[in-house]
C-alpha cells in the first residue's frame, strides 16, 4: 500500500493547496492514495510518499515555510513510482 503524508506547520497558508494538489494527482492517475495529514515541526508542507519527499530533502530541518512548494510534475512522479506505473 502507498504512503501518502502531508506534514505541515500549524497555521500554515499552503498546506490546503497542497492537499487539494495530492488529491487531484491521486485522482488523475486513479490511484487510490490515502493521505495522512500531520501537524509539527517540520519544513511546511512538505508531501512524502513512502517516505520520500517530493521535492527532494529540504536544506534544513524543523519548522519553517518551503519556498520550493509541491509541484505537480513531482506530486504525478512520485506517485507513479510509487505505484510502478
Amino acid at each position: 500500500m502507498m504512503k501518502v503524508e502531508l506534514l505541515h506547520v500549524p497555521d500554515c497558508p499552503n498546506v490546503e493547496g497542497a492537499r487539494q494538489l495530492v488529491r487531484s494527482c491521486s485522482y488523475e492517475l486513479d490511484i487510490p492514495a490515502q493521505m495522512e495529514v500531520i501537524e509539527g515541526d517540520f519544513p511546511s508542507p512538505t508531501v512524502r510518499v513512502n517516505d520520500v519527499d517530493v521535492m527532494g530533502e529540504p536544506p534544513n530541518t524543523g519548522a519553517f515555510c518551503r519556498l520550493d512548494l509541491p509541484t505537480r510534475e513531482r506530486v504525478l512522479g512520485a506517485l507513479k513510482v510509487a505505484s510502478g506505473s
